[in-house]
């Protein structure tokens, strides 16, 4: 509940910006559910302090901490996060004197992690894509940090506090909201505190009432096989302490491409800003809705706002770059990409093993590519992809030559990258989609088993432009 008092000159102000944390508001998602029988409410949760739900949960633990003499003044708060938890507990981090170290997911975007930094909290980047022991992963890296002296580790994902938060302000708040005419509350699952406080508390005032817990295609909750998914925040591939699982009455599992579709569209037709996990939960309560009468009251939470989207899921080059633009399955083969590619430049423009480093960097320079394929010393003019031996890119070898301004003289050789994947001329745009989503920056194309050329992200992105104009 939002804390404000009258000061000495009877003004209305909150005391600090903690105060202001909780109590956001519900408001009607009329257009969205235009197309179903109730009308779906949703809980602006972007309007706490630090634009998330995640603010709740940051004062709670801290609170908590300093109330068991777990965090003295001075000390230092280090904790895994996508992003939002980060901010929540930065923000009390500032008002109260102590020092941030975030460990987090490398598919966040580059605005979190800048927005952490903002608030002068250190940022630590781990894979996402390695198992929760690993030594590499954002749990085990900042338990490691949280060994220094000093040092606190919330762990929002084992700490009672981040569901109790949620019984104590979102779940009431609610009850309040609607005057205890409530039928069902959907939400993302991540560390399961939000389902778990809000729904428990509500199924407490009233039995009945049913939670819908919004899971990405790839997480372990709804009963998928684990694999990596591109929506932040939620879902997870192992059962974290605070989530009681028995809470969530339905599944939906939702994809990215439903996931950031939505999002985009709540933003369009409702004018709310939201992130990727709010387009989860709201495809989640679309469903739901569909299957309930027309006077069910229907309660989806949003849990940040879209603003540290902006060059994810709000970009459509970023979209065409991980295979989620709409318009790629008609939109031509590899091969006519290729064809219709400027032809300053030769179709295959390539490397031989015994160039020197100093001669790739002068061609990368000149030809302005950014990569190179390395072919065997007797290639054919029509090499096959056993031919490759390997790539060279601008930025490794840039920044290979400032640490050892030796390798200026040494052969290409020695500093190769694996080589690029490769496509068939005849394959649609998906596959290249595809390829280019897994890390690589370019594709070699072949036909009947020799490569023909190069496609890089620009080149792609160039020609569904042109389809556009």
């Amino acid at each position: 509940m939002i804390t404000t008092h009258r000061d000495a000159r009877g003004r209305e102000v909150a005391p600090d910006l903690l105060a202001l944390t909780g109590d956001t508001p519900l408001v009607a998602l009329d257009r969205l559910s235009a197309d179903v029988p109730p009308t779906i409410l949703a809980k602006l949760e972007m309007l706490n302090p630090g634009g998330s739900v995640k603010d709740r949960i940051g004062l709670a633990m801290i609170d908590a901490a300093e109330a068991a003499g777990e965090l003295a003044p001075g000390g230092t708060i280090v904790e895994p996060t996508s992003g939002n938890t980060g901010v929540g507990l930065a923000i009390v981090a500032a008002r109260r004197g102590y020092r941030c170290v975030f460990v987090v997911p490398d598919k966040v975007s580059g605005d979190k992690i800048a927005l952490l930094r903002a608030y002068g909290a250190e940022v630590v980047v781990c894979p996402t894509a390695v198992e929760p022991d690993d030594p590499r992963s954002y749990y085990s890296v900042s338990d490691r940090l949280a060994e220094q002296p000093g040092a606190f580790k919330p762990n929002q994902y084992f700490n009672p506090s981040n569901p109790r938060a949620h019984t104590h302000s979102t779940g009431p708040e609610l009850w309040r909201q609607t005057a205890g005419q409530i039928d069902a509350f959907v939400c993302g699952v991540g560390t399961g505190g939000t389902a778990t406080g809000v729904g428990g508390y509500l199924k407490q005032r009233k039995p009945g009432v049913v939670v819908v817990g919004a899971d990405p295609e790839g997480s372990l909750y709804s009963g998928d096989t684990v694999r990596p998914y591109l929506v932040e925040g939620i879902g997870e591939d192992f059962w974290p302490p605070t989530f009681d699982r028995d809470v969530v009455d339905v599944w939906e599992r939702v994809s990215d491409a439903e996931s950031f579709a939505m999002a985009r569209r709540c933003t369009r037709e409702e004018g709310i800003l939201v992130g990727g996990s709010c387009g989860t939960a709201l495809v989640a309560a679309h469903r739901y809705a569909a299957t309930q009468p027309e006077d069910a009251t229907i309660v989806v939470l949003l849990p940040d706002s879209g603003r540290g989207y902006l060059s994810k899921l709000y970009d459509d080059t970023w979209l065409a770059e991980h295979g989620l633009i709409e318009h790629t399955a008609d939109a031509g083969t590899v091969g006519e990409v290729l064809a219709g590619k400027d032809r300053a430049l030769p179709a295959l423009l390539h490397l031989g093993p015994g160039e020197t480093v100093a001669r790739a960097i002068e061609v990368l320079r000149s030809t302005g590519v950014s990569q190179l394929p390395v072919l065997r010393e007797a290639a054919p003019e029509r090499p096959g992809v056993d031919d490759v031996l390997g790539t060279v890119h601008e930025h490794d070898l840039l920044a290979t030559a400032l640490r050892d301004a030796g390798v200026m003289h040494r052969t290409v050789v020695e500093v190769l990258q694996p080589p690029l994947p490769s496509i068939d001329a005849g394959a649609a745009l998906d596959g290249v989609l595809a390829a280019l989503t897994g890390g690589s920056s370019a594709v070699l194309v072949t036909d009947a088993g020799q490569v023909v050329g190069v496609l890089t992200r620009a080149d792609l992105l160039a020609h569904l432009a042109g389809r556009e104009g």
